[in-house]
């Protein structure tokens, strides 16, 4: 199991960030990792692919009234429910390419999406458990 937390920056940026400094910040995001891992273009590639995939999945998920200005997406602005759905799905997509693409091939299929589902679930508590160490909102307004 291999968590990565730094899926946590794409997913927490506000909401009315530009899809175009999205795609850039992770990609950039991704590349940074890849020059410490020695990943050769992996994890840019992946935070790249979530970056564009972040617009539509939230497009999917908005309430119908829409999202809120100056809102970022976190446990206590948009609820649990509505963040484990938006965190899971995203960390999924994430973990499904890029363990694939490092193994790319299919005989060890099995055994990669176990990886993927045990990665994924640790990852996602992860980022569930900093939204309450560092997300708190004033409960005296």
């Amino acid at each position: 199991m291999i968590l990565f937390p730094y899926v946590l920056f794409i997913l927490l940026l506000p909401f009315e960030t530009p899809k175009l400094v999205v795609l850039f910040a992770s990609f950039f995001l991704g590349l940074t990792i890849d020059m410490f891992y020695d990943t050769a273009g992996m994890h840019a590639a992946v935070c790249t692919l979530i970056g564009f995939l972040r617009y539509y999945i939230l497009k999917i998920l908005s309430p119908r009234e829409g999202y809120e200005s100056g809102l970022i997406p976190n446990v206590d602005s948009m609820g649990p429910v509505w963040f484990i759905t938006y965190s899971a799905l995203i960390i999924f997509i994430h973990h499904l390419i890029f363990f694939y693409l490092e193994i790319f091939r299919f005989n060890e299929f099995f055994t990669t999406l176990l990886r993927v589902i045990l990665s994924t679930i640790g990852t996602f508590c992860f980022v569930y458990v900093v939204q309450f160490l560092f997300y708190k909102t004033d409960k005296n307004k």
